[in-house]
């Protein structure tokens, strides 16, 4: 299958899981992040403001806002700039997507960010990730030398293999409430 095709497929399956098993899907994913060597001693992470077909962010990053410095990504023309996020009641609606997005200063020292945990439309067992198709991800992702990428998708959205594109992003890992990879 090709790009637009998988993108399609994911989109039907997300759209089969009633939203209740999303969010019990996305704590386990969440708990398994919560676990991982990179993410517990890291001190600057990136995560992002779900979207409701997404495996969902808000609880673990609130909890998660007064231990570690959590930065969110804003989108701005073709690039996502970094806020950091100091709770819900700053922040506001993004302009293009309408995601929620903190006010505030643009984060600028990506090399301090230890850990990025990132959404996509579908992974596969080489840690490969396809977005939804404007590439955000991959270009701020191709500035953070030093971050240690998490992709992070339900069961379904891990394929054998997917579409690799010379821009693309690997992960350094996938994880999915049934496995790490």
């Amino acid at each position: 299958m090709g790009k637009q095709e998988i993108r399609t497929h994911i989109r039907a399956a997300k759209k089969a899981v009633p939203f209740f098993d999303r969010q019990s899907r996305s704590a386990i994913i969440m708990q398994h992040v919560s676990q991982l060597h990179a993410f517990s001693s890291a001190h600057v992470v990136l995560l992002y403001w779900s979207m409701p077909d997404e495996v969902q962010t808000m609880d673990f990053i609130d909890f998660f806002k007064d231990e570690k410095v959590i930065l969110l990504p804003c989108v701005v023309g073709d690039n996502l700039v970094l806020k950091q996020y100091l709770g819900a009641e700053l922040m506001q609606k993004g302009e293009q997507f309408g995601i929620g997005e903190p006010v505030g200063d643009a984060f600028v020292q990506l090399g301090d960010i230890d850990v990025a945990v990132v959404p996509g439309v579908a992974f596969d067992r080489f840690r490969n990730r396809m977005g939804r198709g404007r590439g955000f991800y991959d270009r701020l992702l191709k500035n953070m030398p030093n971050a240690y990428k998490v992709g992070v998708a339900f069961d379904f959205q891990l394929l054998d293999s997917i579409p690799v594109d010379p821009h693309d992003v690997c992960m350094d890992c996938v994880v999915t409430e049934r496995e790490i990879i």
